[in-house]
């Protein structure tokens, strides 16, 4: 890889990380907006397209503490991810194939199995940013009210998903591939918010022991990123009143110990222990 792309995405990964970290202070009430001072939110500047970068990639968690009822209304987060959306529309992405689901198991010794997996993957990336959008618009539309229709791309067309028609269709594990399916539910985490309900959510109030699986396994592996963002999950299925196959609040503190030091882990977390407990250490 040429050392301007390497720079580059380097430049955009600490732009994620930034953002994730305004976001978790924002959630553990240490003051400050989510979004950096002037000039780089909307209104009164050129918005650097890392900070829009990051926040297409947060998605639904910039605005995470207004949706947990950890802080008021931020303008500035809700303005930023509605530019985020205008920069990157939706449209930019190509559309989630119908059959985009976890590989069933056995599917990887099949003729023509290397190219399979890669169309599945494409398809499952796809799957994953169409729901992201949905939950990102949905949060938006509310925060913004009559407004969405001029800052929004689409949301024009109306309906309760302002912006971003919802998916035609959920994830769901295929016999014996809860790992596949887990993983997919990580990429998934921003959705698992107050206020945002649908198939995905659906999804996880049916598999919680998949997901529970899938947490354990991660720590097991040593993978903290997917094991925060399923927990992070147990945690929405707990707030949610659902009876689950282990207990969140150890595998909160085994992740917090061991952590891999990113903001990014830092808020999932966060947004875990504020589901479960109203606060966020």
């Amino acid at each position: 890889m040429p050392t301007a792309d390497l720079a580059l995405r380097d430049e955009y990964a600490a732009a994620v990380e930034r953002l994730a970290g305004r976001t978790l202070d924002a959630l553990r009430g240490a003051g400050g907006a989510v979004v950096p001072a002037p000039p780089a939110f909307p209104g009164t500047g050129p918005v650097p397209r890392p900070v829009l970068a990051a926040a297409r990639v947060l998605g639904p968690d910039v605005l995470a503490p207004q949706a947990l009822g950890a802080s008021g209304p931020d303008e500035q987060a809700v303005l930023l991810l509605a530019e985020a959306h205008r920069a990157f529309p939706p449209s930019a992405f190509p559309a989630p194939s119908p059959t985009a689901s976890a590989s069933p198991a056995g599917a990887a010794d099949a003729p023509g199995a290397d190219t399979a997996a890669d169309e599945d993957r494409a398809a499952g990336a796809a799957l994953v940013t169409a729901w992201r959008d949905w939950g990102s618009a949905v949060l938006l539309a509310r925060a913004l009210g009559p407004a969405a229709d001029a800052l929004l791309p689409g949301a024009a067309d109306g309906g309760t998903d302002r912006g971003t028609p919802r998916p035609a269709h959920a994830p769901r594990p295929e016999p014996y591939a809860w790992q596949g399916w887990s993983v997919r539910m990580a990429q998934l985490s921003a959705l698992a918010l107050p206020g945002l309900d649908g198939p995905v959510h659906d999804a996880a109030r049916e598999h919680s022991l998949a997901l529970a699986r899938g947490a354990v396994r991660s720590v097991l592996r040593c993978d903290q990123r997917v094991a925060a963002r399923l927990t992070r999950w147990l945690a929405w299925l707990a707030a949610d009143g659902r009876e689950l196959p282990l207990e969140v609040e150890p595998m909160l503190t085994r992740i917090r110990t061991v952590g891999d030091g990113s903001a990014r882990t830092a808020l999932e977390l966060a947004v875990a222990e504020y589901l479960l407990t109203g606060r966020a250490s």
